[in-house]
């Protein structure tokens, strides 16, 4: 594994982490995990994957983690050992849900065909 990809994977771990344990933030609610962070290569920038299981708007979670910007930065700066923190830019990551809708559709394609 290279510098950069074990970078990334020990800021998805303290960025799960973060957000699980630390976050106060009330409107940051529902199973939410870190699917992936990319970093770019000077470190500058990281685009943040987020899953969001059990909340209807996910859009308002992803606005109130951008309201607690700062705080999720300053705790990954303590965390993680980087020349640059990054700034951090939160999308939301669908392909889980996806996944299990297709399982879903699968499992029920099988017993229709079952069936019969």
């Amino acid at each position: 594994m290279q510098r950069h990809e074990r970078l990334e994977q020990d800021v998805r771990v303290a960025l799960s982490d973060i957000i699980l344990y630390n976050l106060k933030n009330p409107s940051v609610t529902g199973l939410i995990s870190v699917t992936d962070v990319k970093i770019t290569p000077d470190q500058k920038y990281a685009k943040v994957y987020i899953s969001i299981f059990g909340k209807q708007n996910k859009q308002k979670v992803i606005d109130a983690m951008k309201k607690s910007h700062g705080f999720i930065r300053s705790e990954l700066g303590r965390r993680v050992r980087m020349r640059n923190i990054p700034e951090l830019t939160f999308e939301i990551d669908d392909s889980l849900e996806y996944g299990s809708h297709m399982d879903k559709v699968i499992n029920d394609v099988i017993k229709k065909d079952n069936n019969k």
